[in-house]
């Protein structure tokens, strides 16, 4: 993470919207080809918390939107993704990866549970689903079973829940740009998986407003 970066994005997504992974390799290349200009911040979004009922796996809602968006973003962007036989919650799933983030493996778990989910289909609801993923990655699996039993991560995850409701935030993915330093009154948002240059352009206009603040 780049904290001495002109401007920062705080992404707001959840580990059960395809949307959020489709938009993952824009915002990778974002940060590998603007490295020195921005930074990242990750934040947690379930967009169904308890005790909101989850979707049905086989019901018509999801083999609609998949088969007339996800899928067909999936291939433009050459990415394999299959409606997944589960559609769990994805708090534990967060606060697995805000332990990674404690060991300095985030982006590592990050994509892991996105491609686990999307990819593999497996449960990342499940504790020991995602002790399983944590160990793909190089974690030690008793120590996530135990922060993950013991809920040290999950009043963060809540903190990220609420940020985002004040701001006004009720879908993901969406990415957030302001000057570093900034309040979020000077802050922008962009919404959805939107291509590469969409993002481009946002840090163009947020390093231009960094420049004025500086002057």
């Amino acid at each position: 993470m780049n904290t001495t970066a002109p401007v920062r994005i705080d992404i707001w997504s959840d580990y059960v919207c395809p949307f959020c992974y489709l938009e993952l390799p824009p915002i990778q290349r974002l940060q590998q080809e603007h490295a020195e200009q921005v930074e990242v911040v990750w934040r947690a979004f379930e967009l169904r918390p308890a005790p909101k009922p989850t979707l049905d796996p086989d019901g018509e809602y999801l083999h609609t939107t998949w088969n007339r968006s996800v899928y067909p973003m999936a291939a433009a962007r050459g990415m394999v993704l299959t409606l997944p036989p589960v559609q769990p919650r994805s708090r534990l799933a967060f606060e697995a990866v805000a332990h990674a983030r404690e060991l300095g493996r985030f982006d590592a778990m990050h994509e892991a549970l996105f491609r686990a989910f999307f990819v593999d289909g497996r449960d990342i609801g499940n504790p020991d689903v995602l002790a399983d993923i944590g160990i793909e990655i190089g974690l030690e699996r008793q120590g996530l079973v135990e922060v993950l039993a013991s809920g040290r991560h999950t009043a963060a995850v809540h903190e990220d829940q609420q940020l985002a409701y004040s701001l006004g935030v009720a879908g993901v993915p969406i990415m957030v740009f302001r000057p570093a330093g900034a309040g979020w009154e000077r802050a922008f948002g962009v919404r959805g998986a939107v291509p590469y240059e969409t993002m481009a352009s946002a840090l163009g206009q947020a390093l231009d407003e960094a420049g004025r603040q500086a002057t």
